[in-house]
């Protein structure tokens, strides 16, 4: 059985850092090309960021130079390091693990950027 496992959400103040982490089992994670995403409400699922599987990582502009993307294979880990956050970023986080035409999605957590 595959599960994805999200947490690190949480209520923090505009200017301030959230480390997300993502748990994965069931799956052959080195395999796999991990991503975050997010989902803020009465808009579409957005990328926030990727890392493929030899460490490759992409960006959604908005959060270039502020999220950091990283992954552990040997703990099936993958991790977002959210700086200098923004009340636009508060949203749903969502981890994604694809293999070609496999992916599967974690339950999500939430982010709340807010005074």
């Amino acid at each position: 059985q595959v599960q994805l496992v999200e947490a690190g959400g949480g209520l923090v103040q505009p200017g301030g850092s959230l480390r997300l982490s993502c748990a994965a089992s069931g799956i052959m994670f080195s395999a796999y090309a991990m991503g975050w995403y997010r989902q803020a409400p009465g808009k579409e699922r957005e990328l926030v960021a990727a890392i493929i599987t030899g460490g490759s990582t992409n960006y959604a502009d908005s959060v270039k130079g502020r999220f950091t993307i990283s992954r552990d294979n040997a703990k099936k880990m993958v991790y977002l390091q959210m700086n200098s956050l923004k009340p636009e970023d508060t949203a749903v986080y969502y981890c994604k693990a694809r293999w070609g035409g496999d992916v599967y999605w974690g339950q999500g957590t939430q982010v709340t950027v807010s005074s």
